[in-house]
């Protein structure tokens, strides 16, 4: 049987219809680009730094609730991205302003979204939504302020295919290899591009490295020209398990002995190349204040989170080479990883934490240590 939840924004007239998977139709407001969207809906329960969160590469393929209400309220600044451009597919408010206060700013949400092509439902009752993922757990919707014919929407949506087993981060990798940095600094960090975020190559950056930023499918004998000191794999969206080109390379830098320190797919990819298997969660963690405890030093770190699949924590345990460092304190989830016989570790959470609290930068310097002393 069809739920059906109405909300409708006193300050918005366009109508537009929200559909999941599972039948569930909202109605709610036109925002942004008047389109249809389509994509895995997902919701982040973050108070602020909207922008960051909508430019981000691992967001990509899905359409975002932002929790909090008054989305918008600050606009837009050109210097507050992670990417290039809006990386979600559509994003669903209960109140997304049009009108702003902050005298750096440089545009609206709304200019921000029509400039880049962002479909968004305003007046949607977000707690009653995020309450029925949480339920029924994270599946595919569409958005439409251009279609509102339910019938036809659904049809649309049949046609959008699962996350589980879709490989995205190709298509949000740098199509050609960059630099930053001093390239006359002694530590070289060659960094494999799954949907990297700007502020985690800041993060390398301030702390002395020279990084070259590779595409996501760059062979292990492209990446030892560089004569890199030691590699990063990024974050990035999509499904962990079908990247086989990734999993060979990271097994390569094992086998190398060279310094890695992986964070959230890369996390996942580390995890992969030692035979441990991936998962797709229910909902996922995504949001900027999951608890996580560091076991090595017994002391507990906010952090910032965006990720759908993790790792399988049996697997893990059963691993005698791997060692588990950090661990969720929300679900006992498995939050970091260390090969005991290499220079590798990795972090599912984003400690470069933009937008976030910054309780985990020390595991860049930790990682900078481990390059050094190798």
């Amino acid at each position: 049987m069809q739920n059906l939840y109405t909300f409708m924004s006193l300050s918005q007239t366009t109508p537009a219809i929200l559909i999941l998977a599972d039948g569930t139709v909202f109605n709610g407001t036109a925002f942004g680009k008047t389109g249809t969207a389509t994509g895995e809906i997902c919701f982040n329960t973050g108070m602020t730094g909207y922008q960051e969160v909508f430019t981000d590469p691992s967001y990509y393929g899905q359409v975002l609730i932002m929790n909090n209400v008054h989305i918008g309220n600050y606009g837009v600044k050109a210097a507050d991205v992670e990417s290039d451009s809006v990386k979600v597919k559509a994003v669903i408010g209960r109140n997304l302003e049009d009108k702003y206060s902050r005298f750096m700013a440089d545009a609206s949400l709304q200019d921000y979204f029509e400039a880049q092509g962002v479909v968004a439902i305003d007046g949607i009752d977000t707690r009653a939504l995020v309450a029925h993922i949480r339920t029924q757990g994270a599946m595919n919707c569409i958005i439409s302020s251009a279609i509102t014919d339910v019938e036809e929407l659904k049809k649309l949506l049949n046609e959008v295919p699962s996350m589980d087993g879709l490989e995205l981060a190709s298509t949000v990798s740098t199509k050609e290899p960059y630099f930053l940095g001093d390239e006359k600094s002694e530590l070289r960090i060659a960094v494999l591009d799954f949907g990297i975020k700007k502020n985690i190559l800041t993060c390398l950056v301030e702390r002395g490295a020279y990084v070259k930023v590779h595409n996501a499918k760059t062979s292990f004998e492209e990446l030892e020209q560089f004569q890199p000191h030691g590699y990063f794999i990024s974050n990035g969206p999509g499904d962990p398990a079908p990247m086989d080109y990734a999993i060979k390379t990271v097994k390569q830098i094992l086998a190398a002995d060279k310094p890695l320190f992986g964070i959230c797919l890369g996390h996942q990819l580390l995890a992969l190349a030692n035979d441990i298997p991936t998962f797709k969660m229910h909902h996922g963690h995504r949001g900027l204040n999951h608890p996580v405890k560091n076991i090595i030093s017994g002391k507990s770190e906010i952090t910032t989170q965006n990720h759908g699949f993790g790792v399988d924590p049996k697997a893990v345990r059963a691993n005698d080479n791997v060692e588990i460092t950090h661990v969720n304190l929300n679900d006992d989830s498995i939050e970091g990883i260390r090969i005991k016989d290499k220079k590798a570790f990795s972090v599912q959470y984003h400690p470069e934490a933009t937008p976030g609290p910054h309780d985990s930068r020390y595991l860049f310097d930790e990682f900078i240590s481990l390059v050094r002393s190798n």
